[in-house]
């Protein structure tokens, strides 16, 4: 397993449970994008035009939340904050409430589950809302879990399943012919495997022996900001989001406010703008935010693929099986991405579920080239 993130912690998880011999290689496992996220399950909020094939996908991984949460609890023995308290979108303006009309007109020709509200319904929903604001849209599916309770959770549960976890950095696939064999540390060293999966997120297209072609995926940067408040008086009891921002509320007091989405390479760095919106677009919506302490502002590269679907499936030489591309999902499809790769693993065919995002759409090659397909 190269890459050591929820997706890639998920898979081999998942995989050890079906009795395979598992080890994942990351330079920091369970950092990166998972440690930068904001942990929403959104499949409802965050569908867009055009993707309605990701959108099935989306919402199958959504009914899988709760018994994923649940397993991975009793695997780990520790929480993952998971939470169905829905998402509500509400508009600033006379502009933005159009802009919401739109969207949700959209999402009940998608058969979605949405209820529109007045500006009043709003706020007695959540009080502190601004009192400027015009209308909402509440989508009761749309949940969230703590990203980084379930990154360390995760962790524990490979630990107990056997996975071996090894800090360094792969430099390369080791090929013989057309098959994998196995990878090559960066520090020289050879770890022999069946199969490789590419789970490494924006950096998986940058992999010695893996052609960029093959897995066409960038990275997105996004800067999100973490605010604390007493537990006792939440800001908010589920997910606020705007146009242009999300506020996300944690139970222990913790308030996540993001994202930007910025085409700027592997660039890492917060900048003061980015704050600076954020908190502006964020108090617009909910006044009380100036109450709250700024505790840490982060950066995550989301990896973005193409069209803004996963990558998932066999791809290159026979062995090497992709999973990345998850851009603004990743955290909400873990379940259905782990699922799907680790029966791939197994049985050596592609689960329908996933067929329709074969890493060959881009190329040209055809769904499950370089390995078995169903």
């Amino acid at each position: 397993m190269v890459g050591g993130g929820v997706i890639g912690l998920g898979i081999a998880w998942r995989a050890a449970q079906a009795g395979l011999s598992v080890t994942v290689v990351d330079q920091t496992p369970g950092q990166g994008a998972s440690w930068a996220a904001a942990g929403m399950l959104a499949p409802v909020t965050e569908v867009h035009y055009g993707e309605r094939p990701l959108l099935a996908l989306n919402l199958e991984a959504a009914a899988r939340w709760p018994s994923f949460a649940a397993a991975v609890e009793d695997a780990a023995g520790r929480p993952v904050g998971y939470r169905p308290a829905g998402t509500l979108a509400v508009a600033r303006d006379t502009d933005d409430n159009a802009a919401l009309e739109d969207l949700y007109q959209f999402q009940l020709r998608c058969g979605l589950r949405v209820e529109r509200l007045r500006s009043r319904e709003c706020r007695q929903l959540e009080p502190g809302l601004a009192p400027s604001i015009r209308g909402g849209v509440l989508a009761p599916g749309d949940h969230q879990v703590d990203n980084r309770a379930l990154v360390e959770a995760l962790l524990v549960a490979c630990q107990r399943a056997d996975v071996r976890l090894v800090e360094g950095r792969v430099a390369e696939l080791a090929v013989e012919g057309d098959r994998v064999t196995g990878v090559v540390l960066g520090d020289g060293e050879r770890l022999a495997a069946g199969a490789a999966v590419l789970a490494a997120g924006c950096w998986s297209g940058g992999l010695g022996g893996v052609a960029a072609e093959v897995v066409p995926v960038r990275p997105v940067k996004g800067q999100l900001l973490y605010l604390r408040g007493p537990a006792d008086q939440p800001l908010c009891q589920r997910n606020v989001r705007g146009l242009e921002v999300y506020v996300v509320p944690r139970g222990d007091g913790r308030v996540v406010v993001g994202a930007t989405v910025e085409e700027q390479g592997f660039d890492t760095r917060v900048t003061a703008g980015a704050v600076g919106d954020l908190l502006r677009a964020a108090l617009e919506l909910l006044p009380d935010v100036a109450e709250l302490q700024l505790a840490e502002t982060v950066v995550g590269l989301r990896p973005g693929s193409p069209d803004n679907a996963p990558m998932l499936g066999t791809a290159g030489p026979e062995g090497l099986v992709v999973a990345t591309g998850h851009y603004r999902n990743g955290i909400l499809l873990t379940p259905v991405t782990a699922d799907a790769i680790a029966e791939l693993l197994a049985t050596g065919r592609v689960p329908e579920l996933i067929a329709p995002f074969t890493p060959g759409r881009f190329a040209g090659a055809p769904a499950g080239a370089g390995g078995r397909r169903s």
